[in-house]
């Protein structure tokens, strides 16, 4: 398989493969940031800083799917950035007593292409963090049931009542945004 001759290229010290690797995986990555609810002003930092680890860990990386350990990686330094952002306006708020000022999202028009998605973004972002991850896992990276536990750690029944709440959380959110229609989401 190509994907495997890249990684053993980049694993050899191969920087041509180790770029190769980079694009082919970083809309993956950026995706994947941007859909578990990381701003959109970090999406760069988040892609730099996992491959600057996946450069530094590859060695230790063994069999099983790339795709899976990258995701693991994203995930992990999503929640790192989100918890030090977090901290950071914990402290503004102290210093000055009120919230900090939202910052502007830079490039939300270029990721966001409707209203209609838009919505559904911010609802997703909106569900706690133990049945965002998995939904997004499953409808908007494809990830097979098997894949999400093993990217998340958490057994497979774990993974499918995650998902299953949180498309019913949406569903009831969807139904009184809508006014009782029907969504979709059944």
């Amino acid at each position: 398989m190509e994907e495997e001759l890249l990684i053993q290229r980049a694993k050899d010290g191969d920087l041509e493969a180790f770029r190769e690797l980079v694009e082919r995986f970083l809309p993956v990555v950026e995706r994947f940031a941007y859909q578990i609810g990381s701003p959109p002003a970090q999406i760069d930092d988040i892609a730099q800083e996992v491959f600057l680890r996946v450069y530094r860990f590859l060695d230790t990386y063994s069999s099983g799917k790339f795709s899976t350990w990258l995701y693991r990686i994203t995930l992990n330094i999503s929640r790192d950035m989100m918890r030090k952002n977090k901290r950071e306006q914990d402290k503004v708020k102290k210093l000055y007593d009120q919230p900090a000022p939202p910052r502007p999202p830079d490039s939300e028009g270029q990721l966001l292409k409707n209203d209609e998605y838009r919505h559904l973004h911010n609802l997703v972002t909106g569900l706690d963090e133990k049945y965002r991850v998995p939904l997004v896992l499953f409808y908007f990276q494809e990830k097979k049931y098997d894949e999400i536990a093993e990217i998340l750690s958490i057994p497979l029944a774990t993974v499918k009542t995650r998902i299953s709440r949180a498309r019913g959380k949406l569903k009831d959110v969807l139904e009184i945004t809508a006014g009782g229609e029907g969504n979709g989401l059944s």
